[in-house]
């Protein structure tokens, strides 16, 4: 049995594509819970799950919002009002969601195996506890995401743009018959093969959001909460490739241009680091190695983020552009 969602000329007419944190966090974190090896994020979660007793309790709130299955609660995903809204914009969104439909998504999720005691507090004053949950996810992004987002965007745009031009070329239809395989347009009527619960009526909000994510994993995942506009969110293409290390070969002429310690520390910040890891990896002092990043990081070549005492760094999309034709000569 399939559900159904039944679109007018004019819904179709409001599809658009949207590039959304939020739908990073829930199922990254759901995979790092896992603690199963993952085909294609084992490189990233080996690094990252060393990391999450620095967040102590917030963790703790992080892990009761999102079980290792089944539903969680819609008012973390809020319908992105552009086609790439920031994490800050989102948690703004969450942090305005009315108290009625927090405790009707909590009353959904205590339906399963009940609610722990952070969202019973949630529950009770949900107000207060939006602010503890958006602070939560600031440092869960900070410490598991931020430091790799210019690598995910970029593969996240990538499929924006390949779909694009998919439907220039081809029209709406075929972008959505391609999307997944659980998913089918026919005739006014788009067939959601995964979802077998009830729908909210025959239709949902105007428009279509269709939002790729690197870490759903094969499945569709999909929100529908009148009068928002359906949310799908599909994996995106070309994930093989998203942890892949750019050469570090062949970088005498960016030497020549940002010097040779300065080019080594963005060869090897093809994962990111701390200042004293690369210090141990090049042999360069701790004090050059900072004196360097700040360098970069003035010139946008990287960023900085924390996690827990640590401050990890990691190369930008400019950087990223500058090292990726080096590897192709």
């Amino acid at each position: 049995m399939a559900a159904e969602l039944l679109f007018t000329a004019g819904d179709l007419a409001r599809m658009r594509f949207a590039v959304s944190p939020m739908w990073e966090v829930g199922p990254s974190l759901r995979l790092l819970r896992s603690g199963l090896p993952h085909a294609v994020h084992q490189p990233w979660a080996e690094q990252v799950r060393p990391r999450l007793a620095a967040l102590g309790p917030a963790y703790g709130l992080l892990a009761e919002l999102v079980p290792p299955t089944g539903y969680v609660p819609d008012f973390i995903n809020p319908a992105p009002d552009g086609p790439a809204p920031t994490l800050a914009q989102e948690l703004a969104a969450i942090r305005a969601t009315p108290a009625e439909r927090v405790r009707r998504d909590l009353d959904r999720l205590r339906d399963g195996d009940g609610l722990g005691p952070r969202l019973r507090a949630l529950y009770g004053d949900p107000v207060g506890g939006l602010v503890r949950l958006t602070e939560a996810v600031e440092a869960y992004w900070e410490l598991a995401l931020a430091p790799y987002w210019a690598r995910i965007r970029a593969v996240l745009d990538a499929d924006v743009l390949h779909r694009a031009r998919q439907a220039a070329e081809h029209g709406a239809a075929r972008v959505l018959n391609d999307l997944h395989a659980e998913l089918r347009w026919t005739e006014g009527t788009l067939r959601l093969c995964h979802r077998t619960s009830p729908l909210p009526g025959r239709t949902t909000g105007a428009g279509l959001l269709l939002i790729p994510s690197v870490f759903t994993g094969p499945a569709l995942y999909s929100r529908l909460v009148p009068p928002d506009p359906p949310q799908l969110a599909y994996p995106a293409r070309g994930i093989g490739t998203l942890w892949a290390a750019a050469p570090a070969a062949g970088t005498e002429a960016l030497s020549a241009v940002l010097g040779r310690s300065r080019t080594r520390l963005l060869a090897e910040l093809a994962a990111p680091a701390s200042t004293t890891e690369l210090a141990r990896r090049t042999g360069l002092s701790s004090s050059a190695v900072s004196q360097y990043l700040t360098a970069l990081r003035d010139a946008r070549l990287v960023s900085a983020h924390r996690a827990g005492r640590s401050v990890l760094y990691a190369r930008t999309a400019s950087a990223e552009a500058l090292l990726a034709p080096l590897g192709e000569g």
